[in-house]
């Protein structure tokens, strides 16, 4: 997972407080094509906001444990979890390779 300041946090959180979740997490949990979906929508606008469906909370499986699944399998941070909607933010890749030394 990357790293992410408590000041980007509060303007990730700022910039998609009126926005509807663009990903939904249906009952078959977090699968691979929704990862690479996440991914996709990552890569383009840098932040996505996601509601986890009820029947993907039927089992022992909190939204908390999706938000952190979500976050490794995309190299992303996990800015927030409120209820059933979190929200991930991460760099563009282009952005981040240009950073490097």
């Amino acid at each position: 997972m990357s790293k992410i300041t408590t000041r980007m946090k509060r303007h990730v959180r700022h910039v998609l407080k009126d926005e509807n979740p663009t990903i939904w997490v249906g009952k078959e949990g977090l699968t691979p094509q929704l990862a690479t979906e996440i991914e996709k929508q990552l890569q383009r606008n840098k932040m996505v906001k996601v509601k986890i469906l009820p029947a993907a909370l039927q089992s022992e499986v909190t939204a908390q444990a999706i938000g952190v699944n979500a976050a490794e399998q995309t190299n992303s941070a996990l800015v927030e979890v409120r209820g059933h909607v979190f929200i991930l933010f991460r760099k563009r890749k282009a952005e981040e390779e240009s950073s490097q030394p």
